[in-house]
């Protein structure tokens, strides 16, 4: 059990927290229950100085995505939450291209978060929202409408605000068992959002993920191979200068990483169909949902346990009365 961490950003948003009160009336079992999930590293909790226990809400709507709680009512967790006509990925990923475009770096951290916290999942924000509006920003620098300037400061709003988010997230994080990965992008590769979105939708799912960032050799890919062993490495492609050098570089990364048994996924825009047909990879995909897939695959963080117990038996709770999804009283 972790005391209130504080956040990693000073000027991030502060994390929000509920008791474990609160999340068995929002998810309509009892508290007991909630405590059991808590002892059992389904559901992270901290301890405030007076020793209850507290909950991020963000844990809690990623406990949703993961679940079934047909008598869910997520309004006794008191978030504020989205216009219905907000709700709408189209419509937020316009909202976001509205924002950048204007180099709104507050609009753009509050459509973001908010999206989250109203349990938006990372992969989907990542391929349905920000995808789009960033290259709808690409696509009017290309086209003259904007200058570097501009794209530069979209840029550099969305990206402050998946930091922000990083530190969220990384409270989320307090599996001692869970693996680590390695997300980066190869050589001469610039951008940095691919990569730090991979490294987010790994965290959320549970992960240790590691990010090596843009322009990373694949000499540096081995170095951290060997050192931090992880369980999977993220190679995401959106610019390649030199696409034989990077394939022969990569070729030889790829046979040391299949010889420890260390699964590899690639994507990315600079991923075209000729470099592929001719690159090993384990998987490939189009977006961060593959990602997220895959790494399921791997790891699946404690799930939670199927609800009630089998006819006839009863559970005795801490205080000699029985366990049964009725409410009890917070800590």
């Amino acid at each position: 059990m972790n005391r209130l961490p504080v956040p990693d950003d000073p000027n991030g948003s502060e994390p929000q927290y509920v008791s474990t009160a609160q999340v068995a009336r929002a998810l309509g079992v009892s508290v007991t229950t909630v405590k059991r999930w808590v002892d059992e590293s389904i559901l992270p909790a901290h301890r405030t100085p007076g020793g209850h226990r507290k909950l991020l809400i963000n844990d809690v709507l990623r406990l949703v995505r993961e679940g079934s709680f047909p008598h869910a009512d997520l309004g006794q967790l008191q978030i504020p939450r989205m216009p219905v006509e907000e709700s709408d990925p189209r419509a937020l990923s316009k909202q976001l291209t509205d924002a950048l475009l204007a180099s709104d770096s507050e609009a753009v951290r509050s459509l973001i978060h908010g999206a989250y916290r109203n349990g938006v999942s990372i992969e989907f924000l990542a391929d349905r929202i920000i995808g789009p509006a960033m290259a709808y920003v690409g696509h009017q620098w290309e086209a003259g409408q904007i200058g570097i300037m501009h794209e530069h400061r979209s840029t550099q709003a969305c990206v402050g605000a998946l930091y922000e988010l990083r530190g969220m997230l990384r409270m989320q994080a307090v599996d001692a068992n869970r693996p680590v990965a390695i997300c980066g992008a190869p050589e001469h590769d610039h951008y940095t959002m691919p990569s730090l979105l991979a490294k987010l939708v790994l965290l959320d799912a549970g992960w240790n993920a590691i990010n090596l960032g843009p322009n990373t050799p694949m000499s540096a890919f081995l170095d951290a191979m060997h050192l931090y062993k992880p369980t999977l490495i993220v190679v995401s492609i959106s610019y390649l200068p030199d696409p034989h050098q990077f394939l022969q570089k990569y070729s030889e990364f790829y046979r040391q990483a299949e010889q420890l048994g260390i699964p590899v996924a690639v994507g990315g825009r600079g991923l075209t169909e000729t470099l592929r047909v001719n690159m090993p990879y384990t998987t490939f995909g189009d977006g961060l949902t593959h990602l997220s897939a895959f790494a399921r695959t791997l790891y699946r963080r404690p799930q939670r346990p199927r609800r009630g117990r089998p006819p006839g038996s009863t559970r005795r709770n801490d205080l000699g009365g029985i366990d049964d999804d009725g409410m009890d009283g917070d800590d």
